[in-house]
């Protein structure tokens, strides 16, 4: 069985070789033949370096190529992915979907599951999401990842065709509880990244992890995710990683707005986005999201660093 994945970024490339590294034939689809080009002469993505590309990796910017395979791992972000599903329902139709990004979309107010459901109805829609970064995934360094599929018999099917030696995958049918804690873990990391940019301390940065994920909690389970799913892999473990590490991209764009200094433009920022879309879900709702709130306000220019922490601080005193 060839497996599919779409989006040749750096976490894409690295889903390839891992399961390539472990006997899959697998097919990367990229949008830039010349890339593409790149990728097969040289074996090897600049947009993941060091790491070679497998024999069993073929690279190839021809759709009709990833519409053969019957699972397809959807590494695009977010807020690009509906118009993918849009463009390419007709072909998409009745296959396994997995979509390997994290994020709310701006306009449809969905995770990454809920907008394949929406989009391309007869597909079999489901998530990878997890505390992970590309590099370790393609060193083949030992990583624990949640798949998230309705249909637990499909899941468990998923489960053992893309779980590698070294990539263990925990099934579950909570779709919309693996999403968003994905989603909104890069929200926290971003505030995590602010605390340090701005040098208010370890301790400071602990007290927004910790306050940050009941916030977490609050809204996916006001959205129908189940408080057991935010605890685990792609709840809890991808906090802990991205609001610590400085490679992941949000915890470095927040050290780059706490010491007001700008960010690489071409680098995507989920949680960006994520904090917009949760800042209005939770407006709407009327759930308490504080950390959100503060760090939307502070990506669109509403709020400075001082004004935030001042917000987060004249909060009323109450019980833990």
């Amino acid at each position: 069985m060839r497996i599919g994945i779409a989006g040749g970024g750096a976490f894409g490339t690295a889903l390839a070789v891992a399961l390539a590294l472990d006997g899959n034939d697998v097919l990367l689809w990229a949008r830039d033949a010349r890339a593409v080009d790149r990728m097969n002469a040289k074996r090897a993505n600049d947009r993941l370096p060091g790491v070679t590309l497998p024999e069993g990796v073929t690279a190839s910017a021809d759709l009709a190529a990833l519409f053969a395979c019957d699972t397809i791992l959807l590494s695009i972000p977010a807020q690009t992915l509906p118009d993918f599903l849009t463009a390419n329902a007709q072909h998409l139709g009745g296959k396994s979907l997995v979509a390997c990004c994290k994020g709310i979309d701006l306009t449809r107010m969905t995770g990454p599951a809920r907008t394949i459901r929406d989009l391309v109805p007869s597909a079999i829609a489901a998530i990878l999401t997890g505390p992970s970064f590309a590099a370790d995934i393609a060193r083949g360094l030992p990583t624990a990842l949640t798949l998230a599929c309705g249909d637990d018999a499909t899941g468990a099917v998923l489960q053992r065709a893309l779980s590698t030696a070294t990539l263990r995958l925990y099934r579950t049918t909570d779709t919309v509880g693996a999403e968003l804690g994905g989603a909104l873990k890069n929200v926290m990391a971003i505030a995590a990244g602010v605390a340090i940019g701005a040098q208010l301390g370890e301790s400071a940065r602990a007290a927004l992890i910790t306050r940050g994920f009941p916030e977490m909690q609050r809204l996916a389970m006001a959205l129908g995710g189940q408080a057991d799913t935010l605890a685990g892999l792609s709840g809890f473990g991808d906090l802990v990683l991205t609001c610590t590490s400085p490679q992941s991209r949000n915890y470095r764009f927040g050290v780059a707005l706490g010491e007001g200094k700008a960010f690489d433009p071409t680098s995507t920022v989920e949680g960006a986005a994520t904090a917009r879309a949760v800042r209005k879900l939770a407006q709407d709702r009327g759930i308490d999201m504080p950390i959100a709130t503060v760090v939307a306000d502070l990506a669109d220019g509403k709020t400075d660093v001082t004004e935030a922490l001042a917000t987060l601080l004249s909060r009323p005193l109450k019980e833990e």
